[in-house]
């Protein structure tokens, strides 16, 4: 198994909380080469053909230079996993003991994303 070597993270670019941290991920220092390409676009349906293009702009979604499909917590953890401050931390999260904490996150960052973003059911908190 190859390792990976690069991340592209798809993004919803009209939601100013998704925005705010793909700006917070490119200030990083990064371990592994990070591409932001705003979800459902037409360079994300260029590169990703197969991907549910409607999904990636309900939860962030990230997928590696391998062709593995991160989506939620999990794509939440590997961008972590890209930065040199805290990938100790990524790796504590997806353990068995940290995923909970993962999941608040992503839960507590779905409740201020469906505040603060004016959107049909695509931004809804998951059940």
């Amino acid at each position: 198994m190859r390792p990976v070597r690069s991340l592209t993270v798809l993004y919803d670019a009209q939601c100013p909380l998704c925005v705010h941290l793909r700006n917070w991920l490119l200030a990083q220092r990064r371990l592994v080469p990070l591409a932001l390409v705003p979800a459902a676009s037409f360079e994300a349906r260029r590169r990703f053909p197969r991907l549910d293009h409607e999904a990636t702009l309900r939860e962030i979604t990230v997928v590696s230079d391998q062709g593995a499909v991160y989506t939620g917590t999990h794509a939440f953890i590997m961008c972590l996993w890209a930065l040199a401050e805290h990938r100790p931390r990524a790796r504590w999260l997806a353990t068995p003991a940290g995923m909970p904490f993962a999941r608040a996150t992503m839960l507590a960052a779905a409740k201020v994303r469906e505040s603060t973003t004016r959107c049909d059911d695509r931004c809804a908190v998951p059940g």
